[in-house]
């Protein structure tokens, strides 16, 4: 067992051996291993309710089926039998052998079910439905199904409590730290806590014996010796295993303290950090909805890679495989509860349950989170105009003082849109029934009301708009209310109040809880000079699917229309696009962040037609100096750099010098001819401080296919593969088009396709069309030995193999 493995004894994945239809048709039952999306076998239709939200997708109930013996799973009298789901979008209802044990409508949350008086000795029939008919239920791509893994928990009668485990960092100065164990029965509780090689570094017995109306506790202290802390540049984990009688449940944990104040800002172990952030939402790209461990922690590590220190789980609790991903590579996570409470943003979201759910719902966003060192925050909610309501004020207050009796070692926010605060209190972009009927009816044609509504205006406007918008007096009127409840105050786009803000409201702490790509400079020099401006999210990190078009700058090579209508299928929004790749956006906030001295991005040459730009969109630029056939063309250079002053040269001679604003971007204008292309910063005394360069693409044209990993693991593994039309030495030639077929052995085709934010096939063929020279295959491997995947286009053939472990 991986020592860096939190887990319950008999605890056993529960994910194959499944099949799913579509629950209102006798269609065949098809095999499929969990994680699953069924979002993906459904049709995009110019039709689809939800249209713009899930990009194009339709929506189904579906019905999943596994068989199991009672042979199979080793139990005795007595025992606690429980199923783990850690995620079914949407309202779910679990029976077994036909009788109904669990149900539960929150589609971002996990929950039990327990089969215990109900597996009939022999065959088991379990059935899970899915209901996500009722469309539009949300604002980005859901998916459907059973999206996140399933687990079979099997505990003696006298147990460890499911999520009965709680570390907490009393000093890390000393190593001290508190373990509190929930027990079926009073007893003796034996701990343990071990380092990364397995080597005990602290051990106690207690008896739990206190009853509290969750069962019986054990609350005891340690001290472990030379204790290595947990931090975003040294995640050191430790792991505390705990058995009562005959069970056992071991948690994962790192030693840290989380304090937040308006004297000293944001501190992990008593050192200030500044929250340099993204948001994401909860899918995979390619892969859609589904949470494969593989696929979370790639993402954590891409966005790690980036210069990003926290992330933002916009807008529902993330999967537990993205926290165990953050635990192991020190990135921090806010994660986020819902995005909408009572007054709804869709005709069929959660809305109508929040008040009612939101106690259980967030125990459920607490027990997952607790032992995670990543966690640093909570948010109840995003751009919930509720709080320019008394109403939304007593709910804020609640959910604040509700999350602090759960957990009293983290802060508690809330993205707040200022400026939507104020129009929705005037009445516009509000949710109705008649706007949500006439939404359903006229697909296409749909009036924007909540978030989309505003984001709809950005878009038309621009980020200019909304930021001046924030600045005005009702704004501070229509949020002061809410912000004075929460421990930090989040600030959806605005930027422009900052200033103001932390004068007037001296106890106040802002996080910017999502923000425009081309303010991180103003951001990060604001944040050096005031601890009370903890940090920057911004949207978003990744692209992702729904939404769609909100932040692309797309040309009519691409896309068939540039109206967001059936073929657009993502956002277009990420600082790395579908496929992972880094933009030129994610070099500028780098640079913007001191983590990069210096970057260059060209707007492409040679395409015709450009959709409108986006707020979310700070610039289409790409880091590519091949453009065959332009030669003699225009275009746009982007220099950014930290610098007094850069100049730019094309084969060694100057064509462009210019000073430095403090959005440390610098555009010139540059007739493209092949070579190198080389910006150049310098400081305020001319001296060189930084320079880098991009070079054309050779003649000879060929197809890569290039695995992000030469080897993987069976199970949990996936195989990346990127293809690429390059020269011989892997520079991508950025206009070159052609479709790519793939044949593979010993492995499933998971997702292929491309990073275009308009799209028309499935990522579930074998062929896909480039994006920039670009695109993407993700494999599953079948069994050990080597994956291959031979791959064919018009610029020639190429094969990648994986070793598979």
């Amino acid at each position: 067992m991986n020592v860096f493995e939190s887990t319950i004894m008999n605890r056993i994945p529960f994910n194959t051996g499944w099949t799913c239809r579509p629950a209102a048709s006798e269609a065949e039952e098809v095999p499929v291993t969990i994680p699953h999306d069924a979002m993906q076998w459904d049709p995009k239709s110019a039709d689809s309710p939800s249209g713009v939200n899930s990009g194009w997708y339709s929506a189904r109930d579906y019905l999943y089926t596994k068989h199991f013996s009672s042979a199979d799973i080793r139990r005795s009298s007595g025992d606690l039998t429980l199923l783990e789901f850690e995620g079914v979008y949407r309202n779910a209802r679990i029976r077994l052998n036909g009788r109904l044990i669990a149900s539960h409508d929150y589609g971002y949350s996990g929950f039990y079910a327990d089969l215990s008086e109900y597996i009939a000795e022999g065959d088991n029939v379990l059935t899970v439905e899915a209901h996500n008919s009722d469309q539009p239920n949300c604002r980005w791509y859901s998916g459907t199904g059973i999206y996140r893994p399933v687990w079979l928990c099997v505990m003696p009668e006298r147990h460890i409590m499911p999520d009965g485990v709680r570390i907490t960092t009393v000093d890390y100065r000393t190593g001290r730290i508190a373990v509190d164990v929930r027990t079926s029965h009073p007893g003796v509780v034996y701990v343990s806590v071990l380092d990364v090689d397995g080597r005990s570094m602290a051990q106690f017995k207690a008896l739990s014996d206190r009853l509290d109306g969750q069962g019986n506790l054990m609350h005891e202290e340690c001290v472990i010796p030379d204790v290595r802390l947990w931090n975003t540049d040294e995640p050191n984990l430790y792991t505390c295993v705990v058995r009562f009688g005959d069970d056992e449940q071991r948690e994962v944990f790192g030693v840290r303290t989380v304090e937040c104040d308006a004297r000293r800002g944001f501190r992990i172990n008593g050192e200030r950090v500044i929250l340099r952030g993204c948001c994401i939402h909860h899918d995979n790209g390619l892969l859609g909805a589904c949470a494969y461990p593989a696929a979370e922690e790639r993402k954590v590590a891409l966005l790690k890679g980036g210069g990003y220190n926290a992330i933002r789980s916009a807008h529902n609790p993330c999967s537990k495989a993205l926290l165990d991903a953050c635990d192991r590579l020190g990135m921090l996570m806010l994660d986020e509860y819902v995005d909408g409470w009572y007054i709804h943003k869709t005709r069929y979201d959660y809305g109508t349950e929040v008040e009612a759910n939101y106690r259980d719902d967030l125990a459920d966003l607490v027990a997952k989170d607790y032992n995670h060192p990543s966690v640093i925050m909570y948010s109840i909610g995003n751009e919930v105009s509720e709080t320019a309501q008394p109403r939304g004020i007593a709910l804020t207050d609640a959910m604040t003082q509700y999350l602090h009796g759960l957990d009293a070692t983290r802060p508690v926010t809330c993205g707040v849109n200022i400026f939507f605060n104020f129009l929705s209190s005037m009445g516009l972009g509000v949710y109705t029934d008649e706007k949500a009927m006439k939404e359903i009816e006229h697909s296409g044609k749909k009036k924007a009301v909540g978030s989309e509504f505003f984001n709809r205006l950005a878009g038309i406007m621009g980020a200019d708009f909304m930021k001046f918008g924030a600045t005005l007096p009702p704004c501070d009127w229509k949020t002061r209310g809410a912000f004075a409840v929460m421990d930090v105050a989040g600030y959806n786009y605005g930027i422009r109040r900052y200033r103001h803000d932390l004068n007037r409201y001296p106890d106040r702490v802002i996080v910017g809880s999502e923000t425009f790509c081309s303010d991180a400079a103003r951001f990060w020099d604001l944040a050096q000079s005031n601890p009370r401006l903890i940090g920057d999210f911004v949207w978003s990190g990744m692209d992702y699917l729904g939404e769609v078009g909100i932040g692309s700058q797309e040309y009519a090579e691409y896309a068939k229309n540039f109206d967001g209508s059936l073929g657009w299928v993502s956002a277009g929004a990420g600082r790395f696009d579908l496929t992972g790749k880094p933009l030129a956006e994610a070099s500028y906030t780098q640079v913007a962040f001191g983590l990069k001295p210096i970057a260059i991005g060209v707007v492409p040459v040679g395409l015709g037609r450009e959709h409108s730009p986006s707020a979310w969109k700070m610039t289409n630029a790409v880091e590519s100096w091949s453009w065959d056939g332009q030669e003699g063309e225009h275009t746009q250079v982007e220099v950014y750099a930290r610098a007094a002053r850069v100049k730019l040269l094309l084969n060694g001679r100057e064509i462009g010098s210019a000073r430095v604003g403090r959005d440390a971007r610098v555009t010139f204008t540059a007739v493209y001819r092949p070579g190198s292309l080389t910006a150049v910063a310098y400081d305020a005394d001319g001296v060189e401080i930084a320079r880098t360069s991009l070079a054309t693409a050779g003649k000879e044209t060929r197809l890569h296919a290039v695995p992000e990993a030469e080897r993987i693991a069976l199970g949990d593994g996936l195989a990346y593969v990127r293809f690429m039309y390059a020269d011989a030495a892997g520079t991508v030639k950025p206009l070159l088009r052609g479709d790519v077929h793939i044949e593979v052995e010993n492995g499933e085709i998971l997702g292929f396709g491309s990073a275009c934010p308009y799209y028309e096939r499935s990522y579930r063929s074998d062929t896909a069309d480039t994006y920039y020279g670009e695109a993407m295959a993700i494999i599953r491997p079948c069994e050990t030995g080597i994956l291959s995947v031979k791959a064919s286009s018009p610029y020639g053939e190429a094969t990648a193999r994986i070793e598979v472990r």
